[in-house]
């Protein structure tokens, strides 16, 4: 069960900080901060006004939310021709400074490590394949 009427309590008749309300109580010092900080928005004091019970107060700290938002599962795609452009003709160019780019432009985009597994999964010719072909052109 929450102690928010404890925390309430013991900071504003004992004037008792954060650190104290939480040894009190044996929650953490953050769990205390969110307590304060959401009956200082809900505007709830102590002493309590009459007739408010545990759930009435837990009501007006946590009101219920609509429905969360859903994220997005589409992604903006990197220009996968640009960044192999900008790569072979640029030679201070990495792929960090073009996802940093991507990032900037499109705010739905890839994090770095698959920004970079796309790149990397979406070459023309495959790593593997070009060792190979350089092999088979030295050996005829």
């Amino acid at each position: 069960m929450r102690k928010i009427k404890e925390v309430l309590r013991l900071r504003n008749e004992l004037k008792l900080d954060q650190r104290q309300i939480a040894r009190s109580c044996s929650i953490s010092v953050s769990t205390v901060h969110e307590y304060l900080k959401r009956a200082e928005a809900a505007k709830v004091g102590w002493p309590l006004p009459e007739g408010w019970d545990d759930a009435r107060l837990e009501a007006a700290l946590f009101p219920p939310s609509g429905s969360p938002p859903q994220p997005s599962t589409q992604k903006s795609p990197p220009d996968f021709d640009a960044i192999h452009e900008q790569l072979q003709c640029h030679r201070h160019v990495t792929l960090q400074l073009l996802w940093e780019e991507y990032r900037d432009t499109s705010p739905d985009s890839y994090g770095y490590s698959r920004y970079v597994a796309a790149v990397f999964m979406l070459r023309t010719e495959p790593t593997c394949w070009i060792g190979a072909r350089s092999a088979a052109t030295v050996a005829t």
